[in-house]
């Protein structure tokens, strides 16, 4: 059951959700908006069962290049989910991949000081920052008209931050956030359909060796 939240004001009470942006909603206007365009879409890939249903949902509207950075994933699993969306794009052609370098370091140091926070939690704000900046950064040096991520499929992350990571990236960028929540009209649900179809390999944590950690404990 959804959790309702309600704050006083001059007024009266009011449902804190019903002032909460449909990201997914403004992710189909802006898409629909654009169609026909062919306006360039770089897209921050985690995996290829997340980014199935990604680019189902988009390729009738962008240009889709997957840029698959995520240095918080141990080497052994990132060459395996890499090798996976490599995959999967060649099979449906849905989208081009960029490929950028794999720096462990660069996770360790941006998650220092947080390794003890619950998954979920501050971590995995500056674990977002870290790989969608660096995803605003290729787009804005490369021409990309947009910019976004797989990140909001999976029902365990947050929309809300993830957005508003990519909205400031934006600004510092000057190069489009496309807005998403692709676990909203079940996206989910769809890749995990297209992952069975297409026989992808679902991994059952996030990749970094805290959220193995916390997957071994439970």
């Amino acid at each position: 059951m959804e959790k309702i939240l309600f704050a006083k004001t001059a007024c009266g009470v009011y449902n804190k959700n019903m002032n909460a942006k449909n990201y997914n909603a403004l992710m189909l206007e802006t898409a629909e908006r654009l169609s026909g365009e062919n306006n360039r879409l770089l897209i921050h890939a985690c995996c290829a069962p997340c980014s199935s249903a990604c680019f189902e949902r988009l390729k009738a509207h962008f240009k889709i290049t997957a840029f698959f950075y995520n240095p918080n994933i141990e080497d052994g699993e990132y060459l395996k989910r890499k090798a996976e969306l490599i995959r999967f794009i060649e099979q449906t052609g849905w989208a081009d991949a960029r490929d950028c370098e794999h720096d462990e370091g660069a996770f360790y140091s941006a998650v220092k000081g947080l390794e003890n926070c619950r998954e979920g939690g501050e971590r995995c704000r500056a674990c977002f920052k870290l790989r969608l900046e660096r995803t605003a950064r290729e787009a804005a040096e490369n021409g990309y008209d947009y910019f976004t991520t797989t990140l909001t499929l999976s029902p365990l992350k947050d929309a809300r931050i993830i957005n508003e990571i990519g909205y400031g990236l934006e600004k510092k960028y000057a190069v489009k956030w496309l807005p998403c929540d692709f676990k909203k009209s079940n996206g989910y649900l769809r890749s995990l359909q297209l992952s069975e179809e297409h026989k992808l390999y679902r991994q059952n944590y996030c990749g970094c060796v805290y959220s193995r950690q916390t997957l071994d404990k439970n």
